[in-house]
């Protein structure tokens, strides 16, 4: 019995790692590419899309797992969008209420979180298949990586078009702003130097991992 336990939560711990760093929704996978190439060109905009997103995927994942046997073949995406659909309506009135200026630079891709191939995805390929639990940590692990990715590029962003983080300066006021990375095009120019970065520790850690097996 404690054997079985403990393979159980090595499973758990596994499917939050992988959706964290291993199989990173955006670094990796490149999913849920258009918020976080649009609303990331501030702070507090990528970190709020990116928990609203954690907050939609979780719950979804959760609700899709416990009523998986439950719904036929013939409507099982029908359904997982109609349980993304209502939970994405709690998400956007929740935002609106707590901070209307946040919500309106959001705009629309709040809504379209609907749409994002990352919560169809897991709900269909993961939720629909395991426990509750495992559909869980699987949903914040991969809540986890996007929110991670797009905070990134939102903060360098941020730092380079206008020399703050959540809008606290910086950089010295004589530094004028890089604005080409407040406007949609700076999102590829910090997506590339993140990619670049990501790609560069993964390669080294992998080298590291064959030096030390070999013998």
């Amino acid at each position: 019995m404690s054997g079985s336990t403990g393979k159980e939560a090595a499973f758990v711990f596994d499917d939050y790692l992988k959706g964290l760093a291993r199989e990173n929704p955006v670094f990796v996978q490149a999913l849920g590419m258009c918020p976080v190439l649009a609303v990331s060109n501030s702070v507090i905009n990528a970190l709020v899309m990116g928990l609203a997103t954690m907050a939609v995927l979780l719950v979804s994942s959760l609700f899709v797992s416990i009523i998986r046997k439950a719904v036929p073949a013939a409507v099982r995406i029908s359904t997982y969008i109609l349980i993304i659909a209502s939970f994405v309506t709690v998400a956007d009135y929740s935002i609106q209420a707590i901070s209307l200026p946040v919500h309106q630079a959001l705009g629309a891709y709040i809504p379209l979180i609907v749409v994002n191939c990352i919560i169809l995805g897991r709900a269909e390929a993961f939720a629909s298949r395991h426990t509750p639990l495992r559909a869980a940590m699987d949903a914040l692990g991969m809540g986890s990586g996007f929110t991670v990715a797009i905070v990134a590029i939102g903060s360098l962003r941020e730092l380079l078009g206008s020399g703050s983080l959540f809008q606290y300066r910086l950089l010295p006021a004589s530094y004028a702003g890089w604005n080409i990375m407040i406007l949609p095009g700076g999102a590829f120019f910090a997506l590339a130097a993140l990619l670049m970065l990501w790609n560069f520790l993964r390669t080294r850690n992998k080298s590291s991992r064959t030096a030390e097996a070999q013998p």
